[in-house]
């Protein structure tokens, strides 16, 4: 395997500054990902008389919208697809409600369908800022939602984040593109400060997705002898946790030399003996990194992961069901402790279920370097990666059928 794969536009980085441009009312933001959860933010945010908004499978949509709907005085109403109506979102819904927004829940409590009756603006107090305190452990997008409304509020915010903090890296992303439209806000560690300062229209270029990267990490890893890629648009400063491939991925066999600032090229290096990750800053690339280790046979050991039990599927056990396939395991050794397991691993025409998960397809995907496969549903990748069939063929895989054009 040798050549260049195109990876596309970061999602996370696209789907926050849509939210800052839409409440900076300006700026012009370049290279914004193409994938199905970055188009469906712009068109809805392009909607301003909507009476209810889907935003489908999508959580940075669900979640950054409610914030944004909530704390603009918007009054309708927002929906998503049945697994959507499953993920939590209560903490968000009371953080809101304290700022003063009116939200009701249609369905379930503490879950999706929402409804948004207006904004009853909060009386001064005699504080610095509107203050509210929020658990750690919950998904970080909740936390960048308060955060990226916080230069809106007469107070601004301050957030007190309690217990331990999961992916820290995303909302350090929120913070930084909030500071490039002109916000004025800080991490303190277990406060963050956002000072009632609005933000500016400003210009802003999204950089390449190290989510996506990984999955050519895993395809470099799993290569024959000799094989190497080289990946444009990846900065080596980056705001995305997910950078933290380059690191987990030299202990599995890739080595990554930045050509320049914005272009890797991968090769191949003896791997480690063993691996062991705290994904807590870093979930999304957990699936990857556990398909590699298991057709390895690198015993790992993975924490960090609580998270995947709410993501687009219960990743831990569609990753524990799919493995077990190919002689592979996902082990949970209690206290957060989950391990890789290996026994005579083989790629031999398996077929994988994908869940409604796009990353449950691209993470098995490298597979077929082993042996022929099949990916159900393989329509899924469009939630980030559309194009990431066609990027396969280009370097030299071969799949039936072939992926349809996507625009």
């Amino acid at each position: 395997m040798r050549g260049t794969a195109q990876v596309p536009a970061s999602k996370s980085e696209s789907n926050r500054a849509l939210i800052i441009q839409a409440l900076a009312e300006g700026g012009h933001l370049a290279n914004l990902s193409d994938a199905n959860d970055t188009q469906l933010m712009q068109r809805l945010l392009q909607d301003s008389a909507a009476s209810e908004f889907d935003a489908e499978d999508a959580g940075t949509v669900m979640r950054f919208l409610t914030a944004y709907l909530a704390m603009t005085g918007r009054q309708t109403e927002i929906r998503g697809t049945a697994r959507m109506h499953e993920r939590p979102i209560g903490v968000l819904v009371d953080g809101l409600r304290q700022l003063g927004a009116r939200i009701e829940y249609t369905g379930q409590e503490g879950y999706p369908p929402l409804r948004f009756l207006g904004l009853t603006p909060q009386p001064a107090t005699d504080g610095e800022f509107a203050e509210l305190t929020v658990r750690g452990d919950i998904s970080s997008q909740y936390i960048s939602a308060l955060l990226m409304v916080g230069p809106t509020l007469p107070q601004g915010l301050r957030i007190w984040l309690t217990g331990k903090v999961g992916s820290r890296p995303y909302i350090r992303m929120t913070l930084a593109l909030m500071q490039h439209f002109g916000a004025q806000c800080r991490d303190l560690g277990e406060v963050l400060e956002v000072r009632p300062e609005p933000y500016q229209p400003t210009d802003y270029t999204v950089e390449g997705d190290w989510s996506a990267a990984s999955y050519w990490y895993a395809m470099v890893a799993l290569a024959p002898a000799g094989s190497h890629l080289t990946l444009p648009t990846l900065r080596r400063h980056s705001w995305q946790g997910d950078q933290a491939i380059v690191g987990i991925m030299e202990q599995l066999g890739v080595h990554t030399e930045f050509l320049s600032n914005e272009t890797v090229r991968l090769t191949q290096v003896a791997p480690a003996a063993a691996l062991r990750q705290d994904f807590t800053d870093c979930p999304d690339l957990a699936q990857t990194v556990a398909v590699v280790a298991a057709a390895l046979g690198i015993p790992a050991e993975m924490t960090g992961l609580e998270s995947l039990r709410i993501k687009e599927t219960d990743r831990i056990a569609a990753l524990q069901a799919e493995l077990a396939k190919f002689g592979g395991g996902l082990t949970d050794e209690g206290e957060g402790v989950f391990r890789v397991v290996s026994d005579n691993f083989h790629v031999s025409g398996q077929e994988v279920a994908t869940y409604h998960d796009h990353r449950m397809a691209m993470a098995f995907a490298p597979l077929a370097l082993h042996g022929p496969l099949t990916i159900q549903a393989p329509q899924v990748v469009r939630k980030s990666y559309p194009q990431f069939w066609r990027e396969l063929e280009k370097t030299g895989f071969t799949t039936d059928p072939a992926p349809a054009p996507v625009f």
